[in-house]
């Protein structure tokens, strides 16, 4: 049976972000004293007693707000309440129960699921201030005081919420799921290639910069396998990056990228490849990771029959230092060739933890020395006496040789796509380990 699912909901600024980090012991929300950092829905893991659960962070809630953000994080919340076993609701004591408290409350109310009422920045230890008592005005039962910032409290907050779980509850197996980050610039259509893939507004949309901040997660399951996609902030120019917050979002958009296995990296295809682009698609070639060019917004450029061929020529010139890279046309509005993505993700993914057996590889290495001689320099000439796969995501090699200094690297390049002609290893990035050793 699938895990228990908590929401963390309340008004913007109750701390709500504070507490989320705190209850999953790591730092997966953006923490800020600016009212609606919290924009999507983020997921974490929380296990308390031997129980597992997944704990859901979601925006501040403005009930009558017409701002089109502040109306979006209001229907994220909603979608957390929905989906959610069970409600932590998030409440400040410093400014005591206020008007949109109350209309958060009868709001989750309606939706008849289990609420456990916490009455955050409870700092000082002891008996309970006198405004702690106004909280039961709310009609949830008995509140909760807690310090989300030094942990007071957590420990009774999650004995109340685990009395809600009904005792069978298993664990998601997340080893056999690939995890997906979708990467680009602003503005390219990250977050609406996820909606359309869950069928669902996951996260939000709009066509003002910088909208999505935190690294969302997104389970899917479909005919094609298990996927994690985790969508991120777009990454701008450093000189552009102004506020502190988004200076957040990019250590996050990276942190993003390191703990997924393949990167998808979308361009838009009316705007066409910028030097922006080349710095995204840097950092996942830089870790390592198995890489796909997504040309999105395809259905919206003029086209006639050799359109996608040169656009393909001038990508693989664009991109040379990742030429392995597949480079695939989609549409995350209308969904075309959503389904090949997919199909390319799994290719990429076993691609990069491909194992290669040291005799295969040294038979590619005696046919490509024979083929073309190994360089010299003043008359001593370069000697490879073997070559070995020493690890995996990404394919890693070890070359032993006579002189490390001989072995150019176009001439380690013509071995790599020696080894990439028979073994294929498309979609990833290969790293080679260069040592020396002497001759018996």
């Amino acid at each position: 049976m699938a895990r228990p699912v908590v929401a963390v909901v309340g008004r913007p600024n109750v701390g709500k972000s504070t507490l989320f980090n705190k209850l999953t012991g790591k730092r997966l929300a953006i923490v800020d004293d600016t009212p609606g950092v919290t924009r999507d829905r983020i997921y974490g893991d929380c296990e308390w007693l031997g129980h597992n659960f997944l704990l859901v962070d979601t925006g501040g809630i403005e009930p009558h707000s017409d701002d089109i953000i502040l109306a979006q994080m209001r229907r994220q919340a909603q979608i957390a309440i929905d989906s959610a076993d069970v409600i932590i609701f998030v409440t400040d004591i410093r400014s005591g129960p206020v008007s949109t408290d109350s209309e958060v409350a009868a709001m989750l109310q309606k939706s008849g699921k289990p609420i456990v009422l916490c009455v955050n920045k409870c700092d000082s230890v002891g008996e309970p201030p006198l405004e702690y008592y106004e909280f039961y005005n709310l009609g949830l039962g008995d509140p909760i005081c807690v310090s989300a910032v030094h942990g007071h409290g957590t420990g009774d907050l999650l004995d109340e919420v685990i009395k809600y779980f009904d005792g069978e509850e298993g664990s998601d197996e997340e080893y056999d799921r690939i995890k997906v980050a979708v990467i680009g610039k602003p503005n390219v259509g990250k977050s609406s290639l996820i909606n359309k893939i869950a069928g669902e507004e996951r996260v939000i949309v709009s066509d003002i910069a910088g909208t999505t901040r935190d690294a969302t997660d997104t389970i899917i399951e479909n005919s094609y396998g298990k996927f994690v996609f985790i969508d991120t902030a777009g990454l701008r120019r450093k000189s552009r990056v102004d506020e502190v917050l988004e200076k957040y979002s990019v250590i996050r958009a990276r942190m993003a990228v390191e703990r997924a296995a393949v990167c998808v990296i979308m361009i838009d295809a009316c705007e066409g490849f910028t030097e922006q682009d080349s710095k995204v698609a840097g950092i996942a070639h830089e870790l390592g990771k198995a890489c796909i060019i997504a040309v999105n917004k395809w259905d919206a450029v003029e086209k006639d029959g050799s359109t996608m061929t040169q656009y393909r020529k001038k990508l693989m010139n664009d991109f040379s230092f990742m030429s392995y890279a597949p480079i695939i046309f989609i549409s995350a509005k209308t969904g075309q060739r959503l389904d090949r993505l997919f199909e390319l993700i799994k290719f990429v993914d076993t691609q990069n933890a491909m194992r290669i057996s040291t005799g295969k590889l040294n038979d590619i290495l005696a046919e490509a020395t024979a083929r073309v001689q190994p360089p010299t320099d003043r008359g001593k000439r370069l000697k490879i006496y073997y070559i070995t796969q020493a690890s995996t995501r990404p394919p890693t090699f070890v070359c032993f040789v006579n002189n490390k200094e001989l072995f150019h690297y176009s001439y380690q390049r013509y071995i790599d796509n020696q080894i990439r002609s028979v073994f294929g290893l498309e979609g990833t990035p290969t790293r080679y380990v260069i040592r020396e050793r002497e001759q018996k």
